[in-house]
């Protein structure tokens, strides 16, 4: 099989490229390109398992960055075990043809306990005393250690959270570089997610910006310099675009001001208690599953949703075949934003009664993905040395709460998930591997293209999208 690198730098379309990437400009100007029409919920976990099996939502189940588990009761996000997708990945299908194949999965999601040969993916230690401490998982183990004895420990507050920077994407570049060298994979799944957050926090349109662009564009020059010294061909690819956006919906605040969300009310502040709510909202960037106990409520529910201000559809049974959703994991209603707008997860009516993971980074307690943890909350005076006095009394071993993060929804101006208008902010594509790519493909024809470009002799390019 012919060596492949497929990098995925998230965010990239063709409304970035230009004067501020100098060497992806001129690269992708001598590839093949094709506009990726994206999957929806256009979100990581859905456009992963959709480019990695060539299958939709409703057939693989990653129906979005997270869902609700209804025999727990429980609305859970980020999880990590490969066994959540249900169908056949491409180094399952790669190692049937060619047993000598082998894959390095450099941080594309639902890592652990998969069939690749080599993976790595962020994996915090909790620790007993509730700190968290940065690290990651690799497959085999020893791997982490290797990595983490030559490039430091992951970045993990670099990854995600207010103080992200370009040094989480360049320790995945170095780390994937590392791996190829120790074992020679005949597949590396390299992710970049470096662009996805300051086009949530400042949006697409807003001139900083162009810093991004030109780290984003040295990194890429950098790893595909690399790999084709190697002999590699090299995919460069995008899960979605981000699109400018200045109005956030609270779908669960108007479910519960109708009666249907019930909380619990500890120590002062609310939870969410999905169990017995008789509808909440799993919020996902622009795309809601909405989970309807009382099913006898379900067209009152969805009246009542599509009248909202910022609410484009809301799809009930066989609509949501329209996004090829319809598993058993997905909402009983689907909720798509308008352009301009995108769905926060929050629940409470007071936030004086904000549960107090709303102020801290805490992408596991959350009922629903949160952008507004991109921010430190302007309202903290003298947070410098705030934040230093926290850390030091953790490092000391002392109990703390980083309850830095705004409450304020306004702050995001950008998001994804849904088919944005204007293609030029759709993912895309680009190689100059062999055959001929269509101006546009399917998410689902990204399988083809990755395989075809291992086993060029037998496997068809995908045709046009229609």
């Amino acid at each position: 099989m012919q060596k492949t690198v497929v990098i995925d730098v998230v965010g990239l379309t063709r409304s970035v490229l230009g004067e501020h990437t100098p060497f992806l400009t001129k690269w992708t100007a001598q590839a093949k390109g094709a506009l990726v029409h994206p999957v929806v919920p256009a979100v990581t976990c859905s456009a992963h398992a959709t480019y990695l099996t060539g299958k939709s939502p409703e057939e693989h189940g990653i129906v979005g960055n997270g869902w609700y588990f209804e025999e727990e009761c429980e609305i859970k996000f980020w999880r990590q075990s490969n066994k959540l997708i249900h169908a056949e990945k491409i180094w399952e299908v790669a190692k049937a043809a060619d047993p000598t194949f082998t894959c390095a999965n450099m941080g594309w999601w639902y890592n652990m306990y998969s069939k690749a040969d080599y993976s790595l993916t962020p994996r915090p230690q909790y620790l007993a005393d509730g700190r968290k401490m940065p690290d990651c998982y690799t497959q085999p183990p020893e791997l982490r250690d290797r990595l983490q004895e030559k490039l430091g420990t992951f970045p993990l507050f670099s990854y995600w959270g207010p103080k992200t920077t370009i040094k989480s994407s360049q320790w995945i570049a170095e780390a994937s570089k590392l791996t190829d060298e120790w074992y020679d994979p005949t597949l590396t799944l390299i992710y970049l997610p470096h662009l996805d957050y300051n086009l949530q926090r400042i949006g697409p349109k807003d001139p900083r910006i162009a810093k991004d662009l030109r780290e984003i564009d040295a990194l890429c020059q950098d790893l595909i310099t690399f790999y084709e010294a190697k002999g590699a061909q090299v995919i460069l690819l995008s899960e979605y675009g981000i699109s400018e956006v200045s109005n956030p919906v609270h779908l669960n605040r108007v479910l519960r001001e109708h009666g249907y969300i019930a909380v619990r009310e500890e120590r002062g502040t609310e939870l969410l208690d999905a169990g017995i709510s008789q509808a909440f909202a799993v919020a996902d960037h622009q795309v809601a599953h909405v989970y309807v106990n009382d099913k006898s409520k379900l067209a009152e529910i969805k009246q009542l949703l599509q009248q909202l201000p910022g609410v484009q559809e809301v799809l009930a049974g066989d609509e949501r075949n329209k996004y090829k959703l319809a598993h058993e994991r997905c909402g009983d209603l689907v909720a798509v934003a308008d352009k301009d707008s995108w769905f926060t997860y929050y629940f409470w009516l007071d936030d004086a009664k904000a549960p107090d993971y709303a102020r801290m980074v805490d992408i596991h307690k959350k009922p629903g993905y949160d952008p507004v943890e991109l921010f430190t909350n302007p309202d903290i005076k003298f947070l410098v040395p705030l934040v230093a006095g926290k850390v030091l009394k953790k490092k000391l071993g002392f109990r703390m709460v980083m309850d830095i993060i705004p409450l304020n929804a306004k702050l995001v101006k950008g998001s994804h998930g849904r088919v944005p208008e204007n293609n030029s902010e759709w993912p895309v594509l680009y190689s100059k591997g062999p055959g001929q790519l269509p101006q546009e493909i399917a998410a689902t024809d990204v399988f083809s293209v990755i395989l075809a470009h291992l086993r060029p002799a037998t496997v068809n390019m995908p045709q046009q999208a229609s």
